[in-house]
Formats: C-alpha cells, sequence, structure tokens
C-alpha cells in the first residue's frame, strides 16, 4: 500500500466524520452525508481495491458509532462494505467513458443511491424500519442523494484543485 494514498484516506475520513458530525440539518431536516461523499472521492482518487475495501470499512465502523438508527450499527457497516465494492467496479467501467465532472455527478448519486437502499434492506432485516420501506426510498434516500451529489461534487472539486495547486501526486 502507497503510505501517501493512506495517510491521504485517513485524513479524509477524519474530515468527513468530523464534517458530518457538526454540520446541521438544512433541507426539511435533511444533511450531506460527508462520511460518504468523503468515502466517493476516496473511490475517484484511488485504484487499489484492498485500500479502497479498508476504507469503505473505516467508514462504515464511523458511522456505526455515530448513527441515530435505531439498530443502524451493523446495518452501517454492511452498507458501506457493498457500497464500496460496487461503486469500486462502476468507476473501473466508466472511467474511461464519461468526462470526470460526470463521473463524480455519476458516482456522488449512484453511490447515494445504493447506499441508502442497502442500509434499508439490512436494518430491515436486522431490526425492522420504523416505516415503510418505499417511503423511506422517496423521502429520505432520494433527497439525500440530491443533496450528496450537489455537496460531493463542490468538495470533491476543492480536493482536487487544492492537490493540483501544492503539486500533491498519488503516484
Amino acid at each position: 500500500m502507497n503510505v501517501k494514498r493512506f495517510v491521504l484516506n485517513s485524513f479524509l475520513l477524519a474530515i468527513g466524520v468530523l464534517l458530518h458530525q457538526i454540520t446541521p440539518p438544512f433541507f426539511l431536516g435533511m444533511k450531506p452525508d460527508f462520511s460518504l461523499i468523503v468515502l466517493f472521492i476516496i473511490l475517484l482518487f484511488n485504484k487499489d481495491l484492498k485500500l479502497c475495501i479498508a476504507s469503505g470499512l473505516v467508514a462504515g465502523i464511523f458511522t456505526a458509532l455515530t448513527t441515530s438508527f435505531p439498530g443502524g450499527q451493523v446495518a452501517n457497516i454492511i452498507d458501506k462494505l457493498v457500497t464500496t465494492i460496487v461503486i469500486f467496479l462502476s468507476i473501473k467501467a466508466f472511467r474511461k467513458y464519461i468526462k470526470e465532472q460526470l463521473l463524480v455527478i455519476f458516482i456522488m448519486s449512484l453511490g447515494t443511491l445504493i447506499s441508502g437502499t442497502v442500509f434499508l434492506s439490512s436494518a430491515a432485516f436486522i431490526s425492522g424500519l420504523p416505516g415503510d420501506f418505499y417511503e423511506l426510498i422517496l423521502f429520505i434516500v432520494l433527497p439525500a442523494a440530491l443533496i450528496n451529489t450537489i455537496v460531493g461534487v463542490v468538495l470533491y472539486n476543492v480536493i482536487n484543485v487544492s492537490m493540483e495547486r501544492i503539486n500533491f501526486t498519488l503516484h
């Protein structure tokens, strides 16, 4: 494993957890899931599956420790691992064919939809849901995907420009 990548991923995950904790809800009680956004940014910057899975596991543990969803601890870990693998493979499949900004939009929205669906499915199996599955998808996951996509594109571009300005290379 490249130590530079490992340190950058750790730093990004820590920032994601911190932002996730301090960000208040701002749209109908919704707030961006910074841990998930940062995980997608890590996946976009890395081509090493093992490092990405390790980052997904750490993101899952962090979100499990901070969740307010009843019984959501295990569901968070499952959802982050499944989402990491699916999104890593999606990036690998589409990177050559889609421009960078469109890929970021696609990954942020698809990733949030997958994450929310896997989370709700596993939570339903483990502890039950506080409402109808399809209503939760419609009123929680879809708006979260929109918010995460907007915030994720902005954050990705900020990180990308910052890395370019300081000549930070991951090779």
